[in-house]
């Protein structure tokens, strides 16, 4: 097992050989071990959900003892990835001890303990070995073993590629769904950057194992309650440009969620509407939440959004990345971040 001191941070796909070293690693610590805690980060999304049921349903097919625990509710248009009810939310009365006696906790899409929020302090604080398999950039040094590629699209596609050199056959349909979902939700739809050929080979394997790619798209983004679309309608009708066109904002209230009856989970993929904006390199939301504010960041092209994310307390990917900031309101927060902005504006 590698220490966080040894583990490689950022394994390269193009460096196969430490690739596959972590991989057969993972191969005989799946072996050997019998109870398995899977859990990721808060307002949990396509690629953190899909990766967990992908994950858990191989190491079933195993003989393991699986437990999938989250911080938050699956948000409802995931909900039927998860038809046997696999994910439970966090209990602290009847979780807390599971957490302290599993052999092995896997923290999937999420590189920071801060993001699993309400199980932090217990996963820390667990003698289990832990595992990190995430694609996003610059892990804390919490886990026993990484996996963490920041070049792949998603961690789906990572909990792919290890599923797939320890299982040579057709793979089960009920494991090619989520993983499809995980794939296809982080990449918007195979739009954003990394989607590359490998990926479209990855996700051809998958239809061909029976993941229905017009169905499971129809699952998630057209059973939205009209709610949802109110939401948009209302944000969209509240949209900012500054720095002469090249910085689009959105601001999403507490009061917004009361009047169309949705919650943080409906605003998903919204931020992303910036970005069609003829001429804007950054698109920001500000989204105000029970004792914080969640900012999100996109860019186009060769902006480190991530960089500008850091700066108030977040991070990310180069050209998607968020932060949540605490005891603060919108109406501070947006100047400031617009200020610092500017200089990310190429």
């Amino acid at each position: 097992m590698v220490s966080p001191a040894e583990a490689t941070p950022f394994l390269l796909l193009n460096d196969m050989e430490d690739l596959q070293k972590i991989f057969e690693a993972c191969r005989t610590l799946f072996s050997e071990k019998r109870s398995f805690l899977l859990t990721t980060h808060v307002n949990p999304d396509g690629d953190a959900l899909g990766s967990e049921l992908a994950l858990a349903r191989y190491l079933v097919s195993l003989g393991k003892v699986v437990t999938i625990i989250n911080s938050d509710p699956t948000p409802s248009m995931y909900e039927f990835l998860d038809h046997a009810n696999e994910i439970t939310h966090f209990d602290q009365r009847k979780d807390a001890g599971v957490v302290e006696q599993v052999d092995v906790i896997c923290v999937l899409d999420g590189n920071q303990l801060g993001r699993i929020s309400s199980l932090e302090p217990h996963v820390r604080s667990s003698k289990a070995i832990k595992i990190c398999i995430d694609h996003h950039l610059d892990p804390e040094p919490f886990a026993d073993f990484y996996v963490v590629d920041d070049r792949v699209a998603s961690t789906g596609q990572l909990i792919y590629q290890l599923i797939r050199t320890m299982y040579k056959g057709r793979l089960p349909k009920e494991i090619a769904d989520p993983l499809y979902v995980a794939i296809m939700t982080d990449t918007g739809s195979f739009r954003f950057a990394k989607t590359d050929g490998a990926l479209h080979r990855i996700v051809a394997d998958l239809i061909d194992c029976g993941a229905d790619p017009v169905l499971l798209y129809q699952q998630v983004y057209e059973r939205v309650c009209p709610g949802r679309l109110q939401l948009l309608g209302r944000i969209l009708s509240e949209l900012k440009i500054a720095h002469e066109g090249k910085v689009a904002l959105l601001t999403v209230t507490r009061s917004m969620f009361e009047e169309t009856q949705t919650s943080e989970a409906d605003t998903d993929d919204f931020i992303n509407h910036t970005l069609t904006l003829s001429g804007v390199q950054i698109g920001l939301m500000f989204t105000e939440l029970d004792g914080f504010v969640k900012i999100s960041f996109r860019s186009k092209g060769d902006i480190s959004i991530n960089e500008l994310a850091k700066e108030f307390g977040g991070n990310g990917h180069k050209n998607a990345a968020g932060a949540r900031v605490a005891n603060a309101t919108i109406g501070d927060l947006v100047p400031e971040v617009l200020r610092h902005a500017k200089q990310y504006i190429i």
